[in-house]
């Protein structure tokens, strides 16, 4: 009996946490591919009729004869002519006569038709005939008569003659529509091309950087990486005010200043100008990938090549690029999936270029065709896990471990390679710089590229506009009220996610609950999909569950929260993991013999250990609450507003000083949450230290009683 009480508490935490690990994750996916096979459409003649007949016998029976006696004698000859041709499809009877015709050639082919057949066909089109009228015709008038006797979901399939089945419709749209199928090629070579772009550029970087082709390397990663924590679509609307029609760039020093180019004509809209701003913007994650990867590597293997003959040339060829091969196949896909899932580059700078993921998008917000995209968001999917898959095959028999030490090559590098790195790593610093820079200016200066004089009006906390009068600007979100918004709810998401992140790992590392894998996999399913799919996800999961109305979500600030705790809670996981692997279990063996209780260990051994974990996956998902787009576009409500979506319909509309103010202030605020996170964590150490050091000190201590 004790040991199932103390067996108790393991399992009301682990069926928690699976509980809202399944409803908040595999729920919405799982909804997503059930969405994508629903197909809405009118009702078969049969189907109509049945539902029709049954709205018919809910009419009071004193009324109902006379009432479709009476809508049958108020038709018009255009709705005879349709309920006849209806009531010829009901019986099963061909058509004989030119459907396209006018109205009285065709009443008289009707009459000739019916004259030339039998006469129980004849009875069976006549008894169709008042069906098929208030089907066509009277079928709303009849819902609304009998609405009190139908449920909502009946008045609904009633008024609009629409059904529900199963089928792979939308899956097939892209090969019948064309422009569905010039967007999936779009979207297919444009991530081609940023998968050669990006995986080149960030290769050469992590190798200049841990190879010494790059002076300051240091400062050169923490510059790399700073579009990390930009806000939305920063490097596309950048590139715009640098190189778009009103470009400082194109317009102001080319076309204006020196008078080369016309700005209109030559400017960066288009297919290569998305090529750019995905560069930049997957650039720093890629960075990463290869920067573990070589960092890790053992120079002496570069030293005994050398040793052996082997040029500078031969080594890279035959050394240094197949230690980074499962870097390369990583960071492959990674760029494959973010290109193929990206919707805010192409919608900003290629106008004129259609692509998927901008498609889904459409359906969403403008046509509320979520079946359509969530087919398109499978269809996104299935190249990647293809690509994928076809990466794992090619050296897969391979290792790739050098040594488990990890040194830096002795060796000189070449001076033609030096400085084709160092110009390399140049050109993206100057560009990272030149996009703050930008964004920067422009929320200082009254109109881009037609009026250079200063303002502060895109600061207004109230959004007047200070200043700017004549503008053109403005919209609802013009003001940082939605701001602090956006700030308010990363304030309530983070703490959230670093926390629960934390008690995921520690049940499945302390605890080791059936299922343990089961929970892993579960919490790191939103790092291999893309936000888009987890967005429409919540959609279709929340707009109304179980049909009960006072469940649902939408429009919530709950269903913002909810969407970007869970969708970014695996990097807490995954640091936790990876921290409580290396801490000693007989700390929390010792503390449950001492009587110390679930709840308690948790609190006061193991939490504390946990700092730096707690702090990456709080920081992590305040700032991607500050900075996501793909999910919440969906999801953002006119009473719940974010501002990484407000930065996107002021870049999308062309109002560059809003966005470029907001996107300071998101900045700003991700700056200062680094700075707290690195404050709280370095305060810690030096506590540890203190406290380790008094505990270890070999001098004697003295009392003053001891005079």
């Amino acid at each position: 009996m004790m040991r199932l009480m103390r067996q108790l508490p393991r399992a009301v935490v682990t069926g928690i946490l699976a509980f809202l690990l399944a409803v908040f994750i595999a729920v919405p996916i799982g909804m997503v591919l059930l969405e994508s096979f629903v197909i809405s459409g009118p009702m078969p003649p049969a189907r109509l009729k049945a539902v029709t007949m049954e709205a018919i016998a809910e009419l009071p029976s004193s009324e109902r004869a006379s009432t479709v006696q009476r809508w049958v004698d108020t038709a018009t000859e255009a709705e005879r002519v349709e309920a006849t041709a209806a009531a010829f499809n009901l019986a099963e009877v061909p058509i004989a006569w030119d459907r396209s015709a006018a109205y009285s050639e065709q009443v008289k082919a009707i009459e000739a038709a019916m004259a030339s057949l039998a006469a129980e066909v004849r009875a069976t089109i006549e008894d169709n005939y008042a069906i098929s009228h208030v089907m066509l015709h009277k079928r709303t008038a009849l819902a609304f008569k009998v609405k009190d006797r139908l449920g909502p979901q009946a008045f609904d399939t009633l008024r609009n003659g629409t059904d529900d089945r199963w089928g792979l419709d939308h899956y097939l749209k892209p090969f019948q529509d064309s422009y569905l199928r010039n967007a999936a090629i779009n979207s297919l070579v444009l991530a081609a091309f940023s998968v050669i772009f990006t995986v080149s550029l960030a290769f050469a970087l992590a190798y200049g950087i841990n190879c010494g082709g790059v002076p300051w390397p240091s400062a050169m990663r923490v510059a790399f990486l700073m579009p990390l924590v930009a806000p939305p679509v920063l490097i596309a609307t950048a590139t715009v005010m640098l190189f778009g029609r009103r470009g400082l760039v194109t317009h102001a020093f080319l076309d204006q200043g020196l008078g080369l180019i016309n700005a209109d004509e030559t400017n960066l809209y288009g297919f290569f100008g998305v090529v750019l701003a995905q560069v930049l913007s997957f650039v720093p994650a890629t960075l990463i990938i290869f920067d573990n990867v070589m960092r890790r590597q053992d120079g002496r293997i570069d030293e005994a090549a050398a040793g052996l003959g082997a040029d500078h040339f031969t080594t890279f060829r035959h050394v240094t690029l197949p230690l980074a091969l499962p870097a390369l196949k990583r960071a492959v896909v990674l760029v494959f999936i973010m290109s193929l899932t990206d919707f805010g580059n192409p919608m900003i700078l290629g106008r004129d270029t259609p692509v998927l993921a901008g498609v889904v998008y459409d359906e969403i917000t403008a046509y509320r065709n979520t079946p359509l995209a969530a087919a398109l968001c499978v269809w996104l999917i299935i190249p990647s896990f293809l690509l994928y898959l076809g990466l794992e095959t090619f050296g897969r028999r391979k290792g790739y471990s050098s040594t488990s030490a990890s040194s830096r090559s002795e060796l000189s590098m070449p001076r033609s390679w030096r400085i084709a790195l160092t110009s390399i790593a140049g050109t993206v610093v100057a560009l990272i710089f030149a996009i703050y820079g930008t964004m920067g200016l422009g929320a200082v200066t009254r109109v881009w590229g037609v009026d250079w004089s200063p303002t502060l009006g895109y600061f207004s906390a109230s959004g007047v506009n200070v200043g700017l009068a004549g503008t053109g600007y403005g919209s609802s979100d013009r003001g940082l009220d939605v701001v602090w918004d956006s700030v308010r709810l990363a304030t309530i998401a983070g703490p959230l996610g670093g926390l629960f992140a934390i008690v995921i790992a520690y049940v499945v590392e302390r605890l080791r609950p059936p299922g343990a894998n089961l929970i892993v996999f579960l919490a790191l399913v939103p790092a291999i999909l893309p936000g888009i799919i987890f967005g429409i996800g919540y959609i279709v999961a929340f707009n109304l569950p179980f049909g009960i109305d006072s469940l649902s979500l939408t429009g919530t600030s709950a269903i913002l929260v909810l969407n970007i705790l869970f969708a970014n809670v695996f990097v807490g996981v995954l640091a936790a993991r990876a921290a409580l692997q290396r801490m000693d279990r007989s700390v929390d063996e010792a503390a449950e013999s001492l009587g110390a209780g679930l709840v308690s260990r948790f609190v006061r051994v193991t939490l504390p250990m946990l700092l730096p974990a707690l702090l990456l996956g709080m920081l992590y998902v305040f700032i991607d609450a500050l900075t996501t787009l793909s999910s919440v576009i969906f999801l953002v409500s006119g009473n719940h507003k974010l501002a990484s979506v407000a930065i996107f319909n002021h870049a999308n509309s062309g109002e560059y000083g809003y966005a470029a103010a907001k996107s300071l202030v998101l900045l700003a605020f991700a700056i200062a949450a680094m700075g707290l996170a690195w404050l709280i964590e370095k305060r810690k150490s030096l506590v540890s230290r203190r406290l380790s050091l008094r505990r270890w000190s070999p001098l004697p201590r003295f009392s003053t009683n001891n005079r």
